[in-house]
Order: structure tokens, then C-alpha cells, then sequence
């Protein structure tokens, strides 16, 4: 058990954590890497990373639907969380820390019929650059 005169001893070692803003040592979310002379197009990251059309198209589709379902589940102990989506805790686990690998559209969106979400599909086919 501390005493007061401990307490204040040990919060006036404590360095003052800023209450707004960016942490100490941390870069404007706009601002450049230094030296990076390559910026990515907003749904284009995992094409940049090397992987095919196709590929990557359903990458995006996985972690838009990752997204829609960490936002469901944010707050909620996991083991709730598991009995909302019809999974196990684990497979909650591996949600929550964004393994994508792990997970099939078709897995997503049976999560999300489970937590009585609906979802709309939108195809769009790319236009032909003049290459």
C-alpha cells in the first residue's frame, strides 16, 4: 500500500502526457515519409504492394469488411463479440488484430449476417487507360 507521500513522490517523476494533438515525436498524418517520392492513390495499396488485379481487389473487399465488423464489435468483450457474429472467441481475436489471411469473404459476410448487418454490393467495371 503507497502512502500519499509516495504517491505524489512518484507522479511528480511522471512526465506530462499531452492531452490533444499528436504524441511527442510523431509525424503529420499528411506529411511525407523523408526521402519517399511514391504516394499511393486512396484503394490502391495493395496493387502498390505487388499483388494482381484480381488479388488485390479482394484484399480490399476483405478489409472493408473487416473494418464494418471491428466497428460492430468495438467495445464489447470478445467473448460477446463471438456469440454476436457466431464464432468463436479466437476467431474474434484474430478480427480484432486484422489478420486478413485468415478470413474468406464468404466467412465476413456470414459474421456479418450474424450481427444483423446488411450489406450492398456496388460493381463498378474500371475504365481502359488509352495505353
Amino acid at each position: 500500500m503507497t502512502t500519499k507521500k509516495s504517491r505524489k513522490a512518484i507522479k511528480g517523476r511522471r512526465p506530462k502526457r499531452p492531452t490533444r494533438g499528436r504524441r511527442i515525436g510523431q509525424m503529420h498524418p499528411h506529411t511525407p515519409l523523408p526521402g519517399s517520392t511514391h504516394t499511393t492513390m486512396p484503394g490502391r495499396i495493395f496493387e502498390d504492394l505487388g499483388f494482381s488485379p484480381g488479388e488485390a481487389e479482394n484484399l480490399r473487399m476483405r478489409a472493408q469488411l473487416m473494418l464494418a465488423l471491428r466497428s460492430i464489435v468495438s467495445g464489447l468483450p470478445q467473448s460477446k463479440a463471438a456469440a454476436l457474429l457466431g464464432v468463436t472467441q479466437p476467431r474474434v481475436s484474430h478480427l480484432v488484430r486484422g489478420k486478413i489471411g485468415l478470413f474468406t469473404i464468404d466467412t465476413l459476410v456470414n459474421m456479418l449476417a450474424h450481427a444483423g448487418a446488411r450489406i450492398r454490393v456496388s460493381i463498378k467495371r474500371r475504365s481502359r487507360s488509352a495505353a
